[in-house]
């Protein structure tokens, strides 16, 4: 059931577009545009279509016509669009392979990424040639990191295939793999030269990975716009109807956030780290429940315990952590954790990489809409938070968990 919202202005068509304009857009009625810069300079292209038809258009300017490109998809994405994506790279390729991976958090591994260079290096792939990742964030951070790593960096594009992957992960040249159940803890900025999203292949998504994603859109409206979180809470009916025009604003407004910050902070040496938030506890969760639950889900449990932080700190008010944890519900998402034990879930939190002389760089909410991070949150104040996640079920958790099995 989707939250309550309370009245928001809506931009007229006219200024909606001067915005677009300001912010890098182009628009029209089914597709957005946006250009991602580092330094001041062009780096590489967002396109947001409703399906695969201008790729083509979107490769003219990495010359495809003169370079092999390998096809790195999973299991489970091979069979809906493999042979799809690759036909209409075949038009404008010198060459193109398919390289397949069994799908799944737990192949996201080194051993994953030396079976790729094998291939890479059967198939005479070399400097001048690229990747294209085709699916979600496993995919793409695993393509990302060989594609960082072989012969020393090569180009790779992006055709993020879930929601997560298309508003986050996709974009701003995070790469990695997992190491001994660490998310991660392996990995390289290396950034895209292309991200092609298509919207279409959100319908084929399972309703709790597409909820899974709307963790990471609803985080970048609690960092960042205050006007997108109100969006979000008006919205939240056609956005899990899957009304293309919902969606295509979503993703678009997602998307330009995330750019924003990348540009300001490629390499996370400051406002970047922003979008951490709700990943320490996340990601401990993530390891605890040997990734049971969907990265996502662990996102927003951890969102939960940072806005109880930020309200105990003085920072939100109740109602409006109430409201975040109600727009987090609203969407599908947990906000609450059973069978683990705080002290354990605490101890997790130790082994995250974004630890820095001993300490946790925890993201925390100034308001709805702004956020900081603090150095200085004690072991005490995290493990109340996290006794605060762990200590019941939230209201409609067990509604939710019968629907994600059907």
């Amino acid at each position: 059931m989707c939250p309550p919202a309370g009245r928001i202005g809506r931009l007229e068509p006219y200024f909606a577009a001067v915005f677009l304009w300001k912010t890098g857009g182009i628009m029209n009625q089914n597709s957005r545009k946006l250009e991602v810069k580092k330094d001041g300079k062009p780096c590489y292209s967002i396109w947001l279509e409703p399906d695969f038809v201008k790729l083509t258009e979107a490769l003219k300017e990495l010359h495809p016509e003169n370079r092999k490109l390998c096809i790195v998809t999973d299991s489970a994405v091979a069979k809906l669009y493999a042979e799809p994506v690759k036909k209409i790279l075949e038009e404008c390729c010198k060459k193109v392979s398919l390289y397949v991976f069994p799908a799944g958090e737990e192949h996201k591994t080194l051993d994953t990424v030396r079976s790729l260079y094998e291939h890479l290096i059967r198939e005479a792939y070399d400097r001048k040639d690229m990747l294209a990742a085709l699916g979600g964030g496993v995919t793409g951070d695993l393509t990302g990191f060989a594609a960082a790593t072989y012969l020393r960096g090569v180009d790779f594009i992006q055709i993020p295939t879930t929601l997560l992957s298309q508003v986050d992960s996709s974009i701003g040249g995070k790469t990695g793999v997992d190491f001994d159940a660490y998310k991660n803890m392996v990995g390289a900025f290396h950034m895209p030269k292309l991200v092609y999203m298509n919207l279409s292949v959100l319908k084929s998504l399972p309703k709790r990975q597409f909820s899974s994603g709307m963790a990471e859109i609803i985080k970048h409206g609690l960092i960042q716009d205050r006007a997108y979180f109100d969006w979000l809470l008006e919205h939240c009916g056609p956005v899990m109807e899957g009304d293309y025009k919902s969606l295509l604003h979503m993703i678009h407004e997602s998307c330009r956030i995330k750019k924003q910050v990348v540009e300001e902070d490629p390499t996370e040496q400051g406002i970047r780290a922003w979008l951490n938030f709700g990943h320490t506890a996340g990601h401990a969760v993530e390891k605890l429940k040997d990734f049971e639950l969907q990265h996502g889900e662990c996102v927003s449990i951890g969102c939960a315990a940072a806005s109880w932080i930020s309200w105990k700190r003085g920072f939100l008010t109740e109602e409006e952590h109430r409201r975040t944890e109600a727009l987090l519900s609203g969407y599908g998402l947990p906000v609450r954790v059973s069978g683990l034990q705080p002290e354990e879930v605490l101890k997790a939190t130790k082994l995250d990489k974004k630890m820095e002389a001993g300490k946790i760089k925890f993201v925390l909410l100034k308001k709805i809409g702004e956020a900081f991070v603090a150095k200085d949150v004690s072991d005490e104040e995290l493990l109340e938070a996290v006794r605060y996640v762990c200590r019941r079920e939230h209201p409609g958790a067990k509604d939710r968990e019968k629907e994600n099995r059907t």
